[in-house]
C-alpha cells in the first residue's frame, strides 16, 4: 500500500473529488500537493464510515489505495482536536510496509500538524523512543517492536482512539496472530478498529468478527488479481526457466520487475546470475542491516537497479510505482500469495503484466488457485521454449474461457506486447549493455528481519 494510495493522477485544477468528503482545507491540500483528483472505489466506500466514526472491513486488492482510505478520516479526527498522543496505532507486517505507510500519512499531513511515529525492529530503538517521548498522535509500527517498547514502558496506548490493522491475512500468515491479541488487548476499549485485507482466511474471519462492532464492509473482488494485471502461466521445463527469465527480462516491454522465488538460498543465487548476465538486480535479505535493506529498496525505486529478486516474506511490502513486470520464478507456497505476489504490477489502475513459470510438479497449486480464482488462468507460449500443456483437472474452472482478470489480451499465447518473447533490436542491446554488470547478492527477507 502506500505512495500516496495511488489516487488518481491529475491536473493542476485545485478542486478535487475529495472536497465530497468534508475534509479540513489543510487536508485537501496535502491531497491536491500529491497531485491527486478522483478517490478510488475502496476511498469511496469506506471514507465516509471511518469519518462518521464507524468500524470498517475493507476486503480490497493490493494496489487499490487502502492506505489513504484509513488515513484520510484519521487526519480530520486528529487534525480538529489537539491532545497528547498516540491518538491512532496503525499496526503493519513488515517493515517496508509500514514505513510505506508512514510515508503516505506524512505526504497527506504535511500541511496539518498532526505528527506521525514508525517504529519497528532491525535498528536501534533510542531514536524512536525518542520521537515517542514527544507524543505523535500517529504511530505505525510492526507487532514485535510495539510489544517490546510496550514492555519498556515507553509506549502507552490508553489514548489511542483508532486502531488500523493493515495486511491482517499476512500478518496472520507470519505468526503475529497471537501479538495482534496482546496489543488489541493493551487499547482502551471504547475505540475504532479499521481492518484492511486483501484475502479473508478463517482465522482473520474470526478476529475480524471479535474486534469489529458493526462494521462497514467494503468488498472489492477480494480474491481475485485487478483487471489491469494481464496474468498467464508459463508451462516450462525446470531446467530452462533460467533461460526463459533472460528472455523476457531482455524485451523492450520490460522496464522493470519483480522476480519471485520460494527460497531466500535461490533467490541469492538468481541475483547473482543476474548480474552476471548484466542486469541491475538486487533483492533483500534477512541480514541485511535496515539501512541497507533501506538503500536496496530506494535504489530499485529510482531505477538504480531493474530486477528486484524476492521471496514471499517481501511480497506485501512492496509499493513501487511503475513496475511492468512480475514473473513467478517459481509458483507461490499458496493460493492466496499468487494475489500478493502479482499485484505488484498493475497498481493505481495502470496495466501491468504477471507470468508464472509452471512445471509439472506445479499441478497441486495450480488446481487449488484456479478453485480460489473460480476461472482458468490464461496459458502463454513462448518461441523456443515450447513445453507439454499443463492443466489442473477443475473441470468447469477452465472450460475455454478467458475470465475477467484473467489478462487483457485473452491468452494469446504471447507474454510480450502483442509478440513473442524476443530478443532485444540492436538499440535495446547496446541500452542493455549501458546498464553495467553489477553482481549483487541477494536473498529473501525472513521473518526475524521484518517482523519488528
Amino acid at each position: 500500500m502506500a505512495s500516496a494510495s495511488k489516487l488518481a493522477f491529475a491536473s493542476t485544477d485545485s478542486t478535487t473529488g475529495f472536497d465530497r468528503f468534508g475534509l479540513d482545507s489543510s487536508i485537501l491540500r496535502g491531497v491536491s500537493a500529491a497531485g491527486f483528483v478522483e478517490p478510488r472505489p475502496v476511498q469511496v466506500d469506506t471514507i465516509p464510515a471511518a469519518l462518521a466514526g464507524r468500524d470498517v472491513l475493507g476486503l480490497a486488492q493490493t494496489g487499490t489505495g487502502k492506505t489513504a482510505a484509513f488515513a484520510l478520516p484519521l487526519l480530520q479526527r486528529l487534525s480538529r482536536e489537539r491532545r497528547r498522543g498516540p491518538r491512532a496505532l496503525v499496526l503493519a507486517p513488515t517493515r517496508e510496509l509500514a514505513t510505506q505507510i508512514d510515508a503516505e500519512i506524512r505526504s497527506l499531513a504535511r500541511f496539518t500538524k498532526v505528527r506521525v511515529v514508525t517504529i519497528y525492529g532491525g535498528v536501534s530503538a533510542h531514536g524512536q523512543i525518542k520521537a515517542l517521548r514527544r507524543n505523535p498522535e500517529i504511530v505505525v509500527g510492526c507487532p514485535g517492536r510495539i510489544l517490546d517498547l510496550m514492555g519498556r514502558g515507553v509506549l502507552r496506548l490508553d489514548q489511542v482512539e483508532s486502531v488500523v490493522l493493515d495486511e491482517a491475512d499476512h500478518m496472520f500468515d507470519m505468526g503475529f496472530l497471537p501479538d495482534l491479541r496482546r496489543i488489541l488487548k493493551a487499547l482502551p476499549p471504547k475505540r475504532q478498529n479499521l481492518l484492511f485485507s486483501a484475502t479473508m482466511p478463517k482465522e482473520i474471519r474470526s478476529l475480524a468478527d471479535g474486534l469489529l462492532q458493526n462494521p462497514q464492509v467494503v468488498e472489492l473482488a477480494h480474491s481475485s488479481p485487478a483487471t489491469t494485471i494481464d496474468h498467464a502461466l508459463v508451462p516450462i521445463r525446470e531446467d530452462r526457466k533460467r533461460d526463459l527469465l533472460d528472455r523476457i527480462l531482455n524485451e523492450d516491454a520490460c522496464e522493470s520487475a519483480i522476480v519471485f522465488t520460494r527460497t531466500k538460498h535461490r533467490a541469492r543465487r538468481l541475483a547473482q546470475q543476474l548480474g552476471r548476465a548484466g542486469h541491475k538486480a538486487v533483492g533483500l535479505q534477512g541480514n541485511m542491516s535496515q539501512p541497507q535493506r533501506d538503500r536496496a529498496m530506494q535504489g530499485f525505486r529510482k531505477r538504480q537497479y531493474d530486477v528486484l529478486v524476492a521471496t514471499d516474506i517481501a511480497a506485501r511490502g512492496i509499493d513501487v510505482q511503475g513496475i511492468s513486470h512480475v514473473i513467478n520464478f517459481d509458483v507461490p507456497n499458496t493460493p492466496d500469495a499468487y494475489t500478493h505476489r502479482i499485484g505488484r504490477t498493475g497498481r493505481a489502475e495502470r496495466e501491468g503484466r504477471a507470468l508464472t513459470f509452471v512445471t509439472r510438479n506445479d499441478v497441486a497449486w495450480l488446481r487449488a488457485t484456479e478453485r480460489m480464482l473460480g476461472n482458468r488462468i490464461a496459458r502463454h507460449t513462448v518461441e523456443g521454449f515450447e513445453a507439454e500443456p499443463i492443466e489442473s483437472g477443475n473441470g468447469g474452472a477452465h472450460a475455454g474461457s478467458h475470465p475477467r482478470g484473467n489478462g487483457r489480451h485473452g491468452g494469446n499465447g504471447r507474454p510480450g506486447s502483442g509478440g513473442s518473447a524476443r530478443p532485444r533490436s540492436g538499440n535495446s542491446s547496446r541500452r542493455r549493455q549501458g546498464r553495467g554488470r553489477r553482481r549483487h547478492t541477494s536473498s529473501s527477507a525472513q521473518r526475524q528481519g521484518q517482523q519488528g
